[in-house]
């Protein structure tokens, strides 16, 4: 399968009448979390084994594999996307419809719809414009956005989110990220980055958290974990 061209936004929109426009949105939020009361968790961003380490996300990675660079904002971060209703993840939004009279107001629109009314609270604006895709199918081109907001919102969002009008139906329900990583270099954020993502957003994940401080350029390019390794382990000494 072709993977989806980037383009820059001016070609995208210069692409004609018969191209669809589509916008979607990661929502981040700073996170002073501790898992198991010793994993800092960072940065919330809501999508839908071995011993852990003690030590904040940054360092620690598979530092000879997987180097990560220490974050220009150290403070923690949590981060969302979602599982659609095909069983892949993804970000909230949806297609730009002719009422709309913006690429962000047809995003914002679809945001109230698959969120819930905590998505009033807040705008993804132009300056939170990312990255535009095309897909070698139907003639779409999405829009990708990364929008800060507070834990407070961001929680608010997940609390609403059962409420929204396409929850159960094109949304089954929101994900946070895990962005640390286990001792054995599997569990946390490298075997996330193993389920399926729609179009481009795996990409469009690590290049927002690569923006963020969190991952280095090309850290998880080449990431090959063997089957064996991708069973969970629940022993909970594995966590100490």
């Amino acid at each position: 399968m072709a993977r989806p061209r980037r383009l820059e936004l001016a070609e995208a929109l210069a692409l004609g009448p018969d191209w669809r426009h589509a916008c979607y949105a990661l929502l981040h939020a700073p996170d002073p979390g501790i898992l198991f009361g010793r994993l800092p968790l960072r940065y919330a961003i809501l999508v839908r084994r071995g011993r852990a380490r003690t030590f904040p996300l940054w360092p620690y990675i598979l530092p000879a594999v997987l180097p990560l660079g220490a974050p220009t904002n150290p403070s923690f971060l949590l981060s969302q996307m979602q599982m659609r209703f095909d069983g892949r993840l993804g970000f909230p939004g949806g297609f730009v419809d002719s009422q709309d009279s913006s690429l962000e107001d047809g995003l914002n629109r679809g945001l109230l719809e698959q969120l819930g009314e905590a998505a009033a609270a807040f705008r993804v604006e132009r300056p939170d414009y990312r990255s535009s895709h095309a897909g070698s199918g139907p003639r779409v081109v999405a829009h990708f956005y990364a929008k800060s907001l507070t834990l407070e919102q961001l929680s608010a969002v997940e609390a609403s989110a059962t409420r929204a009008k396409d929850h159960g139906l094109e949304v089954l329900g929101l994900v946070r990220v895990p962005l640390y990583t286990l001792r054995d270099g599997v569990g946390g954020l490298p075997i996330f980055l193993e389920n399926c993502f729609i179009g481009a957003a795996r990409e469009q994940l690590l290049d927002t958290l690569q923006d963020l401080g969190v991952v280095e350029a090309g850290a998880f390019s080449s990431l090959q974990i063997p089957a064996r390794q991708r069973q969970p382990s629940v022993d909970p000494g594995n966590l100490r």
